[in-house]
């Protein structure tokens, strides 16, 4: 078999190579009989062949036989992929290349072993992207004799060292967030410069600057000011930021002593005595109650409190809403449904989950063989909150005030019906009900109780089924979605003891 030997630049970008590669797919050349090498090198890339072969000449001697084709998500594979250092990646790439022409499903098959190393390193690429952007500090230049600071931008300097060639990747992250100022990022991997007009990226290696612009010391004081001694962890530490970045970073000449004292300084803080909260936290806290003159009265029953509702005008919401939305079932019902807040068709009804949410929920509730009318169904928030997007009214998520400003209503609710179980579909009623420091993802699906003996209260936690339909049919969709039938499930326990 002729074999071709194919030579790059080690920093080569993805053009260089598709080029060749375009090449040699037209003629149909085999991944084995080429050789992808390293200007410089002496042997291929494996170290494993030391004779020439045939170059690019002989092969585009060759007559085209096919015309080749790749889909944009396998071009972008690849384009991620060059960006390596790994001296392999020009022939896995070109191996992927090849066999994705007799199998355009390629990229989808994740136990492929060609796939799985691909997707390793386009990880690794975009790892070393983000330690680029949390580690990488810029010094300001100094004035040049004879310069003058007006009508001149701020110019400053950086050193990195990146593992792989992410100049070109990274550089206009860099140019979004420093446009600003003019600035040189120098790495041995070669250099980024930015002047306020557009981004200049080179290959050539640079050498490491003398870097010192005074804030040195400032700096220092800075860190270690803000050094919260009682959340060391030294192993997450060097796992985010691993030791072969520390040469480059200021502070972590301080992080040894730092880190030595911790253990005195937690010390020290618990012995000091409680101080009072800063004036500005009562204030935020001021901000979370309702004024006085807006606290609604009790209500004598659930008719009383539904006349209550839909004159309340304690947020903005009312402003745009057609009306509010009171909750709907048994005024002695052993579990109420909390949900987020009305939609569309609920708004202009004015009762609770009679739009596509709560048809699914009507649905699963079905199959899980529970009975819709034993249920109380309210909303955390009682009026429509949404935005105009030509004639249709989309959907937006309710922020803190209007939940607050909701809340007496459903603790009043709440105290009417008695229930001995309350459903949160979703994070908001969550929120509502528990409060800012429960996080859906660690409680979904899971129940516990408030309150003991005879007032206390069974809390369950599941999806909204909004969120069930913007995931649609597919295996996730599916997933999710017997897995809230099966939450629901359990609402049997209460509804088969209604007589007891």
């Amino acid at each position: 078999m002729t074999r071709y030997v194919l030579t790059l630049e080690d920093s080569a970008a993805f053009e260089p190579w598709r080029e060749m590669a375009r090449a040699a797919l037209q003629r149909a050349i085999p991944p084995e009989a080429i050789d992808w090498r390293i200007r410089g090198g002496e042997t291929d890339l494996f170290g494993q062949i030391t004779d020439d072969g045939d170059g690019l000449e002989a092969l585009t001697a060759l007559p085209v036989v096919k015309t080749v084709t790749l889909r944009a998500s396998c071009i972008a594979l690849l384009r991620d992929l060059l960006c390596h250092s790994d001296p392999g990646r020009f022939a896995l790439a070109y191996r992927i290349a090849w066999r994705v022409q007799g199998n355009p499903h390629l990229l989808e098959v994740v136990t492929d072993a060609d796939i799985t190393r691909a997707r390793i390193m386009v990880r690794q690429n975009r790892e070393d992207c983000h330690k680029m952007a949390s580690f990488l500090r810029f010094r300001e230049e100094p004035l040049q004799q004879g310069e003058e600071q007006d009508g001149r931008r701020r110019r400053f300097l950086a050193w990195f060292e990146p593992q792989h060639h992410i100049l070109e990747r990274i550089a206009p992250f860099f140019s979004r967030r420093f446009t600003d100022m003019d600035w040189v990022i120098l790495t041995p991997r070669g250099s980024i410069r930015w002047d306020g007009k557009g981004l200049v990226c080179s290959p050539e290696p640079c050498k490491r600057p003398e870097l010192d612009d005074g804030f040195g010391e400032l700096w220092d004081t800075y860190y270690a000011s803000t050094f919260n001694p009682a959340r060391v962890r030294t192993k997450a530490m060097r796992r985010e930021m691993p030791g072969r970045y520390w040469k480059n970073l200021p502070e972590t000449r301080l992080i040894p002593q730092l880190v030595a004292g911790a253990e005195a300084r937690v010390r020290t803080m618990a012995e000091q005595e409680l101080r009072p909260a800063p004036a500005f936290h009562e204030r935020l806290r001021a901000r979370e109650q309702l004024p006085a003159e807006l606290m609604p009265d009790v209500a004598e029953n659930l008719e009383d409190l539904a006349a209550r509702v839909r004159t309340c005008t304690a947020c903005p919401l009312h402003c745009s809403a057609t009306q509010a939305v009171v909750g709907e079932g048994p005024a002695d019902a052993r579990i109420m449904v909390v949900g987020e807040q009305p939609g569309d068709q609920e708004d202009l009804a004015g009762r609770p989950f009679v739009g596509p949410a709560g048809q699914l929920l009507h649905e699963a509730l079905g199959e899980a063989g529970v009975d819709r009318g034993a249920l109380y169904l309210t909303n955390a928030v009682k009026h429509f909150r949404f935005r105009l997007q030509g004639r249709r009214r989309i959907h937006q998520n309710p922020e803190a005030g209007h939940v607050a400003a909701c809340r007496p209503w459903l603790e009043q609710e709440i105290a009417l019906i008695r229930p001995k179980l309350i459903v949160s579909l979703g994070a908001t009623p969550l929120r509502a009900l528990d409060g800012p420091g429960m996080a859906m993802s660690d409680v979904r699906g899971t129940s516990w109780t408030v309150g003991r003996g005879e007032n206390a209260v069974w809390r369950l936690a599941l999806a909204h089924p909004s969120w069930l339909l913007r995931l649609g049919e597919g295996a996730q969709g599916d997933s999710e979605r017997q897995r809230f039938v099966e939450g629901l499930a359990r609402l049997r326990d209460f509804t088969d003891q209604s007589g007891s």
